[in-house]
């Protein structure tokens, strides 16, 4: 991941109702959420919640399809790893137990390709 790229990821997840739904997302799994539950459980209306949606989309932070008549989305696990390696890309100095407790914490809780 370049800076551009980092910038307007870190972006998207900078505001509260943002950075609400991508936890949402991350928690659901791959199975992601229909587009009318997370406006429900983030109390957002719905067309508050297509710009960050779009936002959160254009970051690559999260993905949508389509079932039927609704939108389902899901959490970019590719893009939530891709901006986690770059921010702990230099880390530590020499001292890779720093890091650690990041690899300990990760460790099974997202998805593989």
């Amino acid at each position: 991941m370049q800076i551009p790229a980092a910038v307007e990821a870190l972006s998207a997840l900078a505001h509260g109702h943002r950075l609400a739904v991508f936890r949402l997302l991350v928690r659901a799994g791959a199975d992601g959420v229909p587009a009318g539950e997370i406006a429900r459980e983030i109390g957002v209306l719905p067309n508050t919640l297509s710009t960050h949606l779009t936002i959160l989309g254009h970051a690559g932070l999260i993905r949508s399809r389509r079932e039927g008549r609704s939108v389902r989305y899901s959490a970019d696990y590719d893009g939530m790893r891709d901006l986690l390696g770059f921010l702990v890309a230099d880390c530590c100095a020499g001292q890779p137990e720093i890091c650690a407790p990041l690899a300990e914490i990760a460790q099974g809780c997202c998805p593989q390709p």
